[in-house]
Formats: C-alpha cells, structure tokens, sequence
C-alpha cells in the first residue's frame, strides 16, 4: 500500500512540474491586465541577448488604479504583501504581451523591489515575498532569483510598491 501511494504522489509531483507557466497561471485563476504606457520617457523591457531587463511596474489593478500608500502607516505588511504579487502579476503581462506567452522564460535572475514605506518600518523581506512567491510558483525551480527589497520615502503615483526584474529567456 505504501508503495501505491509513493508511485501517485511520484506521479502528481511529475505531473504538476510538467505543467507550463501559462497552466500554473489557468490554475492560479490570474487574468492579466491592460498594460498601460509608460508614465515617462522609458520602455517597459529591453532586451540584450538572451536576458530582458524590465522597467520597474506597480501594483496596478484591473480598474486603473493603483494600491497606493505607506506599508507601515496606511498599509499592513499583508497588503503589501498583495501589492507585490499584484505588481509581479503585471510584470507577466509585459512579458506575455510581449513574447506571447510565458513558455520563453528560462528562468527569473533578478527582483528589485522598492517599497513606499513609513521611517521606521522594516518587513520589507516579508511584502516582497509576494512577488517572489508567485514567480515561484509560476515557474518552479526557475522562478527562484536574486532579490533587493528596499524602502523608500516615496513612489511615482504614491503606489505602495514598485518592481523591476531581469528575466533570461529561451
């Protein structure tokens, strides 16, 4: 019997690793927004051979706005923490509008995370884990990446988060 129950967790684990990005997301229920341009005089991404170098994006939502204030003050750790994973959601959907779907990622190599904090507030590691969980849990062994989380006095638009990345493609 607990052979028969390895094999099937054997099985599961196998089948679940063997699921592309863009299933983990149909799994997860993400739907992407409309990528707005971009508030100044940059680009979303630019590419340098097989690694893409992503403008910094914010927790923008589905109606236009974005999350907005102080982690620290007027944001708990938790809703940072959902701002982060709004903003890495964001981050896909340059990704995705720009290569089509996410099957091209080889893996994350680098989060910069910079957070609208208050003076004394210091579980900037703990909001960015909701960027970097849901990298994780996208791409498996390949979401995993280098991270800075900092804190800053203020963000364009007060958003409570903003984050750039560098992704190596296939």
């Amino acid at each position: 019997m607990k052979n028969i129950v390895r094999l099937a967790l054997l099985l599961l684990s196998l089948h679940l690793s063997a699921q592309t990005p863009e299933q983990k997301l149909n799994q997860l229920g993400i739907e992407f927004p409309q990528i707005p341009q971009a508030i100044g005089s940059y680009v979303d991404m630019v590419q340098a051979g097989n690694l893409v170098f992503l403008s910094g994006r914010g927790p923008l939502k589905t109606d236009g706005t974005y999350i907005t204030g102080k982690i620290g003050d007027y944001l708990t750790t938790a809703e940072g923490y959902q701002a982060a994973r709004l903003a890495a959601i964001n981050q896909l959907a340059v990704l995705r509008q720009t290569f089509g779907n996410l099957n091209r990622i080889k893996r994350i190599v680098k989060v910069n995370g910079y957070l609208n904090t208050s003076g004394y507030f210091t579980e900037q590691p703990a909001v960015m884990n909701g960027f970097s969980d849901l990298l994780i849990e996208v791409f498996g062994e390949q979401g995993k990446h280098a991270r800075t989380s900092v804190g800053v006095f203020t963000l364009p638009k007060d958003m409570a988060v903003e984050v750039e990345m560098i992704v190596e493609i296939k």
